[in-house]
């Protein structure tokens, strides 16, 4: 039997969590033309916004060798936005988690949301390189994996956050 908790096993309240969705969503023109796996990680979304934890999501989107608009969050941000019924504040930063992420993320209530830009920006996600791992996780206190379609990938942000 696998040692592993799921959501209901914590208590969030207050806590910040980070959690890695499949956000890979097919874009045409920028709107969403799918929004099946934004719909799948709605349950776990509200559960912990009702559970009163602060909720910082992250995912990649496409295959971006470096930050390019086209393959921004951006657009899923407001369709979650429209989803919950609430604001999903966006944290617009090429790196993923600089100064934008981190004040979005200071200036959390709880309940509230933060989508970080997507995490292939950095060069470093699919290396599952150290530095990026560890700056992910200085965002949050804990950490859940809702990404069923990329948790198989060794990247920073399904693995190397885990041992952080």
């Amino acid at each position: 039997m696998l040692n592993k908790k799921n959501v209901d096993d914590f208590n969030v309240a207050g806590k910040r969590v980070l959690v890695r969705c499949d956000f890979n969503v097919p874009l045409k023109d920028g709107v969403i033309t799918d929004e099946n796996r934004i719909v799948a990680a709605l349950p776990t979304i509200t559960k912990l916004i009702d559970n009163g934890a602060k909720v910082i999501l992250c995912s990649h989107l496409g295959k971006p060798k470096a930050p390019e608009a086209k393959f921004s969050l951006a657009p899923v941000a407001k369709r979650l936005s429209e989803k919950l019924g609430k604001e999903v504040v966006f944290a617009a930063d090429e790196t993923v988690v600089g100064e934008n992420a981190k004040a979005a993320v200071a200036a959390m209530k709880d309940g509230d949301v933060v989508l970080l830009e997507n995490t292939r920006f950095r060069k470093e996600e699919t290396k599952n390189i150290d530095t990026f791992s560890e700056e992910l996780a200085s965002l949050a206190d804990v950490y859940i994996c809702d990404a069923f379609g990329s948790s198989h990938r060794a990247h920073c942000s399904t693995v190397g956050v885990t041992k952080c």
